[in-house]
């Protein structure tokens, strides 16, 4: 039996419907894709960006808490989170403030 999404540190039922709908259900899928590529395909499937989300996720996989990445290491990771971004089509749109990214990312307020 594979672990549910929800198994990485720092996701919980809110991550688990959003990657639900970009067709990745266990935390194995995610382990196995990497970061980029599960949040790359969490963007196709319709969800905002938003640089939080991201680094929460990677954090995660590293076992760490969403709010250890700091400094430098946050700041290469917001270059891959741009690069990421840029990299997709149709992804455009007015961007969130990094608090309501969150808010909406852990289920807190409903997604406009």
């Amino acid at each position: 039996m594979s672990n549910p999404v929800s198994s990485i540190p720092n996701l919980g039922p809110a991550s688990e419907v959003a990657f639900a709908k970009a067709g990745i259900t266990t935390a194995d899928e995610i382990r196995a894709l990497g970061p980029d590529e599960a949040y790359r395909r969490l963007l196709l499937s319709g969800a905002r960006p938003h640089f939080i989300g991201y680094y929460v996720l990677v954090m995660g996989l590293q076992g760490r808490p969403w709010n250890d990445c700091k400094g430098e290491e946050k700041k290469a990771l917001r270059q891959r989170f741009d690069i990421l971004c840029a990299s997709l089509t149709g992804t455009e749109g007015k961007a969130l403030s990094d608090l309501e990214a969150a808010l909406q990312f852990f289920g807190v307020v409903k997604r406009r």
